[in-house]
């Protein structure tokens, strides 16, 4: 069941400073994967678990959400994963700008909420802001993954980073969608559209050496019908 917040209330457009990554990690300069919309944060447990030479920052709208998923990564003692409560679109940008270069390593954004009404879809959390920021943020070789198991969702978003012209998308026997999940570990919502036996649609993005374009132009682009 999608939990729905609306993004744009004005509760959620209050600015939060999140904290530095000396505050967050035991070891602050590993390579960092962040997650927007960690959920309930199964997806970034397990890859802590496996994968522990890396640091996990799980993003989630849904406070309710972030204490239980804080509290089980407590329990398990994984020093190199967090969850905190923000909105993406108003709180990441100025903890991304304080980001040494390189700590980005990989950005996830996985079944992001719908928002199937036209009106609502400026409510969706990739926009062209988000976007730039996380751009600026990544070195050439840094990557986004997104994935959906909804094209009206998936393709504007891979639209978006596809106009943007600094990243090159990586294809799996030549297809535009991955056939499976890169990471070898699956989000909940994953694991239940597949044992439905629908299709689950991924892409990745590799960061190249080309400057991140200007917000105005991208802007344009993605508001005057071209996504």
């Amino acid at each position: 069941m999608r939990q729905h917040v609306n993004p744009l209330s004005r509760f959620f457009q209050l600015p939060l400073s999140l904290p530095e990554t000396s505050e967050l990690f035991i070891k602050p300069t590993a390579p960092i994967h962040l997650d927007i919309g960690s959920a309930r944060g199964k997806f970034l447990i397990e890859l802590a678990s496996v994968k522990s030479n890396w640091n996990y920052l799980g993003l989630e709208i849904r406070h309710s959400l972030v204490t239980s998923s804080d509290k089980e990564r407590t329990l398990l003692g994984l020093d190199n994963l967090r969850f905190l409560f923000c909105n993406v679109n108003v709180s990441l940008e100025d903890w991304l700008t304080r980001l040494p270069k390189g700590h980005l390593q990989t950005v996830s954004i996985q079944f992001p909420d719908p928002w199937f009404k036209r009106r609502h879809q400026k409510r969706r959390v990739l926009t062209p802001d988000l976007l730039i920021s996380l751009s600026n943020a990544l070195m050439p070789g840094g990557r986004i993954f997104l994935q959906s198991d909804l094209l009206s969702v998936i393709e504007p978003m891979v639209k978006l980073v596809q106009i943007s012209d600094c990243y090159q998308q990586h294809e799996e026997f030549g297809s535009q969608w991955l056939l499976s999940n890169p990471f070898g570990v699956a989000t909940e919502r994953e694991k239940f559209v597949l044992e439905q036996g629908n299709l689950v649609y991924r892409a990745m993005f590799i960061r190249n050496n080309k400057s991140t374009p200007r917000l105005s132009d991208l802007e344009n682009n993605y508001f005057t019908g071209i996504i």
